[in-house]
């Protein structure tokens, strides 16, 4: 069975590093998941004032998280936290009260930063809200990269043996983790009280 997988990357930049690397994931995913970025870059500032009325950007936007099996979330790290536009995004994808679109989808962090911590400071913070917001994530393997430019290909090639293993692990234990989540949260599932 195959698993649709939205990704989200944290940074508008268009030569992001953290692009780089989801490039690398989707190459490297099981061909259990088709993965496919939702883009965040066209979304307005939120605005509880326009939540129930919101701008068609942030209705393709939800109705793409919804779509979705799962998530993945593809951060830098700006000031030991989540990107704003990142941020931004979860903000519109939860509300109104309600409709949040991220309950139960099964999600994975993971970010590069050109140094040492490798996003583990966004990563714990980003871990609180998905909490808060119902999603599942996998806990592990933890995966905070850090980013060289002699690794990572413009096209997802990964030149260091170690780390396409790494990152292929990863994204196995990721699917591994999608199917257990969905397996369980399904309709008719004895826990289910849907």
């Amino acid at each position: 069975m195959t698993h649709r997988i939205g990704y989200l990357i944290g940074s508008l930049s268009k030569d992001s590093i953290n692009r780089t690397l989801s490039k690398a994931l989707v190459r490297l995913a099981p061909p259990s998941l088709e993965l496919s970025e939702i883009s965040i870059r066209d979304l307005p500032l939120f605005d509880r004032d326009d939540e129930q009325n919101p701008a068609p950007a942030v209705t393709t936007f939800k109705s793409a998280i919804e779509g979705s099996d799962g998530l993945l979330i593809i951060s830098p790290e700006y000031n030991r936290s989540i990107p704003g536009p990142l941020k931004n995004a979860i903000d519109w994808g939860s509300r109104p009260w309600g409709h949040n679109s991220f309950a139960r989808k099964p999600t994975g962090i993971i970010g590069a930063s050109t140094g040492a911590i490798g996003t583990a400071v966004m990563q714990s913070s980003m871990r609180s809200v998905l909490s808060f917001l119902n999603a599942p994530q996998l806990n592990a393997p933890e995966a905070y990269i850090t980013f060289k430019p002699d690794v990572f290909g413009a096209e997802g090639e990964v030149a260091d043996a170690g780390t396409e293993q790494f990152l292929s692990h990863y994204m196995s234990e990721y699917a591994a983790f999608v199917e257990r989540v969905l397996s369980l949260t399904a309709p008719g599932h004895v826990g289910d009280r849907d």
